[in-house]
Order: structure tokens, then sequence, then C-alpha cells
């Protein structure tokens, strides 16, 4: 490899959000395996496919840092939280997981800006925008699961959580 072209700051930003995107996923993991365990199933599948999304949004940070001549680092990743009393308490975490992401994304882009790093703007941009999905879903399904108050409801909120953050798409 030559030697980089990502500025030093820029990179370790980059390189630490590549790393919060894994461990997003393995939290969203440990979601999906906290409510199979409960029997809601529809919110199983959603977290299921929100950790293979931060997986994909962690290849997409490796692949812009290997395409500009650096190697990712990959670091420890703490074990999640997969211990809840309740499913709001599951989408309350998930929301606050997607605020600390935007946090570090936003942090990323600032060093880009002040390096005038225009490729690693640019990439951000990308997830900048995907954040405000993210959020506006997590909000979504925390208001969905506080509005759900008896057990025909959640039943109903867990058959059709997917459609309802996705606009019935089925997938984002």
């Amino acid at each position: 490899m030559h030697p980089s072209k990502i500025p030093a700051k820029v990179l370790t930003e980059l390189n630490r959000q590549f790393n919060q995107e894994l461990s997003a996923a393995h939290s969203y993991r440990a979601l999906s395996i906290w409510c199979e365990a409960q029997n809601l199933t529809g919110f199983a599948g959603y977290f299921a496919k929100q950790a293979a999304e931060e997986h994909v949004h962690a290849e997409k940070i490796s692949a812009h840092i290997i395409d500009r001549d650096a190697m990712p680092k990959t670091t420890a990743i703490a074990a999640p939280k997969y211990d809840f009393k309740s499913l709001l308490e599951v989408a309350s975490h998930a929301q606050a997981m997607e605020q600390s992401n935007t946090q570090g994304i936003n942090s990323v882009y600032e060093a880009a800006l002040g390096a005038r790093d225009y490729p690693a703007q640019v990439l951000m941009q990308w997830f900048i925008n995907e954040q405000v999905e993210e959020e506006a879903w997590c909000f979504e399904m925390v208001e969905r699961v506080q509005a759900a108050t008896c057990a025909g409801a959640l039943s109903d909120l867990d058959r059709h959580i997917e459609r309802y953050l996705t606009g019935d798409k089925g997938e984002k």
C-alpha cells in the first residue's frame, strides 16, 4: 500500500465509525434475539434486518478506506446490552443507538470538512441522509410501542412493525 490519501484525523474518525457500525450490528443482533425469545417475531425480524444493514454500512466505510490506500482497523467490540424489561426499553435502546450513530457520523463529516477531504464528505453525506431515516423510524417505533397498551395492540404491532416503519416496501 502507498501512503494513505486520507488525512490522519479523517482516517481516525472513519475507523472509529467503521467499528461503531460493527458494534451497532452486534447490538441489533442482541435486540433481535431478545425479541425472538419473547415471541415478538416481527420485531426480531426487523432488528435482524437492521443488524445486516449496519454490516453493509461498515462495509461501505471499509471500501472507502481501502479505495484510498489505507487499511481499515477493526477493534474489540463490547458485549451489547441484551437484557431488557420490556419492548419499550428495547425500542428506546435502538433509538439511543441511532442517535449515537448520528453523532459519530457527524464527527467524521466535521473532520472531513476541516481537512477539506471531499471524498469523505461525499461519503458521509450519504450516511447523514440515511440517519435522518433511521432516527425517524426509531422515533415512530418508540411512539407505536408506547401506544400499544394492550396485548392485542402489541400483537398487531409485532405482526406489522416492518410495514409500518418501512412504508410497506418490505425493505429499506
